[in-house]
C-alpha cells in the first residue's frame, strides 16, 4: 500500500473516531467521507441521502464488484486518552468501524491511482448496529448490477494480522422481541379483583429452556429485561412486559422460536384473560457466505502471505451484511487484533490502524480476479 495513501486514511480515521455519529445519525461521518473522496480521487460520487457508495466504472467487460464498510458508532463513553479521542459524550467508535470506513477509503484511493480490469463500487453504510442499515443500501446492487460483494471485520482473539473465514453461515441471525401483557388493577389486599399477568410472564420465561432444545444449531432466547408491576405495595400488579434477545444459527429457527413465543403468550393471554403485545427491534439476518467467494478470500490472503484460520463455528454476534448476501454471491471476513487485544464493544477497545493496510490489501487482491 502506498505509504502517502495510509497516512491519509489514518488521519481520516482518527478525525472520524474524534467525531462518532450512532446509528441513522451519520450526517457529519457521511459528508466528511463524501469530502474525503472527492479531494482525494475522481471517483464518482452517489449520494443517496442516508448514504452514498463511490464508483469506479473500468469500461471494460469486467465485473461489477462492492466492497462495503459500516460507519456507525456506539452509545458508550471515551475512556481512552488517546490524542484523537471522542469529542461526543457518551458516544465512541468502540467497534472498529472508523477504521472500517478508512480501509475503504484508503482502497478507493488505491484503486482510482491504479485502475481494475473491474468496475468497482466502495458503499459506505450507516447504522449497521441497529440491522437496519444493510437494507437501505440494497439498491446499489440492482442499480449498478453488481456480480458480488465483499466485507470484513476487525475480531479480537484471533491471531494478529490474520485473515479468519468459513464457508456457509458465519454469523447468527437475531431480533429483540419485547412481549407486553396488561391485565387489570386490583387493591394488594384483593388480587382476586385484578388480573396479574406476573404469573403469565413466568410462565413463558419457564418456557424458554424447552423452546431452544432440539435445534440443528446454536439457539438461545436470551432474558435481556423483566419489568412488572410498580413498587407500590397498596396495588398487585397489573401490567409488565418481557425483553428477549432471539439468536439463531438459521434464519428459519429463530422464525419457528418467535412463533412458539407468540403461541405460548396468546394461550396465556386467552386463558388469564389478558391484553398482549409485541415489539421487535435490531433484526438480523444469518449472515452466510457463498463458498466459492470464502475461497476467493483464502487465496487473496495467501497471496498476501497473511495468515488463514478457518473458523469451525458460527459467531454469535449478528451483521446486517446478511441482506446483500440474499440478494448476490457475497463473502466476509475478519481480520485478527491479536489473541490480547481489548475486545470490540469494551471501553478499552481501539481501532488498530496497522489493519488498514492488511485490509486494502485484501480488497486489492479480492478486486483482481
Amino acid at each position: 500500500m502506498d505509504i502517502k495513501n495510509f497516512e491519509l486514511a489514518r488521519n481520516l480515521r482518527h478525525e472520524l473516531h474524534a467525531h462518532p455519529e450512532l446509528s441513522n445519525e451519520e450526517a457529519w461521518t457521511k459528508q466528511h467521507l463524501m469530502d474525503f473522496i472527492t479531494a482525494h480521487t475522481s471517483l464518482e460520487i452517489v449520494d443517496h441521502g442516508s448514504w452514498f457508495y463511490a464508483a469506479y466504472r473500468s469500461g471494460t467487460d469486467g465485473v461489477n464488484i462492492a466492497f462495503r464498510a459500516d460507519i456507525d458508532a456506539l452509545p458508550m463513553a471515551e475512556t481512552l486518552d488517546i490524542p484523537w479521542a471522542s469529542k461526543v459524550p457518551d458516544k465512541a467508535h468502540k467497534c472498529g468501524h472508523d477504521g472500517h470506513a478508512a480501509t475503504l477509503a484508503a482502497f478507493a484511493l488505491e484503486v482510482d491511482q491504479m485502475g481494475s480490469a473491474n468496475s468497482i463500487f466502495f458503499l459506505f453504510q450507516p447504522a449497521e448496529e441497529t440491522g437496519d442499515g444493510a437494507k437501505q443500501c440494497l439498491p446499489l446492487l440492482r442499480d449498478e448490477n453488481i456480480d458480488r460483494i465483499y466485507g470484513c471485520h476487525n475480531m479480537s482473539g484471533m491471531p494478529y494480522q490474520s485473515i479468519n473465514i468459513k464457508d456457509g453461515n458465519l454469523q447468527c441471525a437475531s431480533t429483540g422481541m419485547v412481549i407486553r401483557m396488561t391485565g387489570k388493577p386490583a387493591h394488594a389486599s384483593t388480587p382476586e379483583d385484578g388480573i396479574n399477568p406476573a404469573h403469565s410472564i413466568a410462565h413463558l420465561i419457564s418456557e424458554i429452556p424447552r423452546l431452544t432444545e432440539g435445534s440443528r444449531g446454536l439457539l438461545l432466547a436470551t432474558i435481556i429485561n423483566v419489568d412488572v408491576g410498580e413498587r407500590d405495595f397498596g396495588m398487585a400488579a397489573y401490567a409488565g412486559e418481557l425483553s428477549l434477545t432471539i439468536r439463531a444459527l438459521h434464519e428459519k429457527e429463530l422464525e419457528q422460536l418467535k412463533a412458539d413465543i407468540i403461541t405460548i403468550a396468546h394461550d396465556e393471554a386467552m386463558n388469564r384473560g389478558l391484553k398482549v403485545s409485541f415489539e421487535y427491534s435490531d433484526a438480523f439476518p444469518e449472515t452466510v457466505n457463498d463458498p466459492a467467494m470464502a475461497d476467493e478470500v483464502r487465496r487473496a490472503a495467501m497471496e498476501a502471505d497473511l495468515e488463514v484460520n478457518e473458523l469451525h463455528e458460527a459467531i454469535r454476534g449478528s451483521e446486517d451484511f446478511g441482506h446483500y448476501a440474499k440478494e448476490v454471491p457475497a463473502a466476509y471476513f475478519y481480520i485478527g487484533n491479536g489473541m490480547d487485544h481489548p475486545p470490540i464493544h469494551t471501553s478499552e477497545y481501539d481501532f488498530i490502524d496497522e489493519n488498514i493496510k492488511t485490509g486494502c490489501t485484501m480488497f486489492k487482491r479480492l478486486a483482481d480476479v
